[in-house]
Formats: C-alpha cells, structure tokens, sequence
C-alpha cells in the first residue's frame, strides 16, 4: 500500500533529528552548562563593573561585556568539546580556523540579533535591564548556532579523519 506523507515524512524527520540530537549533542549540553557558568560570571561581573564605574558608553559595555564571556569562553569550550563532546583526538590547524570562525560567526550573529530584539520586545523597561535581558537572548541563540556549526562544520573534518584513521589501524596487521 501507500504510505501517507505523514507516515513516510514523520519518520524520516524523527530519524533526522534523532541523529542531530544524539549522545553527542546531550555532552555539547554537559559542556555548555560548565561553559555558561563560567562565562555567566565573566560577562555580567564585568557588565555591571564597566556599567557602574561608567567607564564607557552602554554599547560599549554590552559589547565588551559579552566579547570577554566568548573569548574566555570559547578557549574552554574548543578543549572540551574537541576531547569530551566529539571525541577528537589530533588538534589540527583547520579545526581551530573553523572553530574560531564558527564562534565568531554565531557570536555576532546571535548578539547582533538579541540586543535590537530585547529593545524592540522590552520597549519600556529600563536600559540597563534591557541589556541583560539581550545578554541572555544572545546566549540562547549562540547556543543553537554554535552547537550546529561544531557538529556539522568546526569538527567535521577531524571527525572524518579520525573515522578513517580507526579503519586503516583496525585493518593494519
């Protein structure tokens, strides 16, 4: 008989998305709940100091704030997800650019979209509880866009080759 496009389509996207969202993605969860705590306290200690020293403007401050937290952050994150999340064992040169790139591209894309989207949601709270709240919507999306652009792009590559290199010794006498 014919299968409806529900029963066809349903159990090819539950399949789809069961491979997305796998073991793997469960550790990328493990390794971003130490990551958030830690680039939590760097970016809002240092908001609220920039903030109350009013050393620079407000953009300033949301900028340089939440560029500290993915810095520091991403130097902790590159080593465990490499080591824990995807299991890769050889650091190569390709795998840092493609990181690198990736944090920076989820970085503005997610915060250049979180802080006009909190200003437009949030129009009548006050400015510096608007900033936190753009924080934490920017965190939200980088979460998203980082996971899909290490699973799928930064460590892809190595994920192969580390795949091939386990044949080649398994079949080496």
């Amino acid at each position: 008989m014919y299968n409806t496009p529900v029963e066809s389509g349903g159990n090819n996207l539950k399949n789809q998305l069961f491979k997305i969202f796998d073991k793997t993605f469960l550790k990328f969860i493990v390794v971003g709940i130490i990551n958030t705590l830690f680039g939590m306290a760097i970016m809002f200690s240092s908001f609220f100091i920039l903030d109350y020293y009013q050393w620079f403007s407000y953009d300033i401050n949301y900028w340089t704030s939440s560029a500290l937290n993915y810095l520091c952050g991403s130097i902790l994150s590159y080593f465990l997800n490499k080591k824990y999340t995807f299991e890769v064992k050889e650091t190569s040169k390709e795998s840092v650019i493609r990181f690198a790139i990736n944090v920076s591209i989820c970085y503005f894309l997610a915060y250049g979209v979180a802080k006009p989207l909190a200003l437009y949601l949030f129009q009548g709270v006050e400015e510096q509880l608007q900033g936190y709240i753009a924080l934490v919507i920017g965190m939200g999306l980088f979460v998203l866009l980082n996971y899909v652009g290490q699973r799928f792009w930064a460590f892809k590559q190595d994920e192969a080759i580390e795949s091939d290199k386990e044949i080649i010794e398994k079949n080496t006498f």
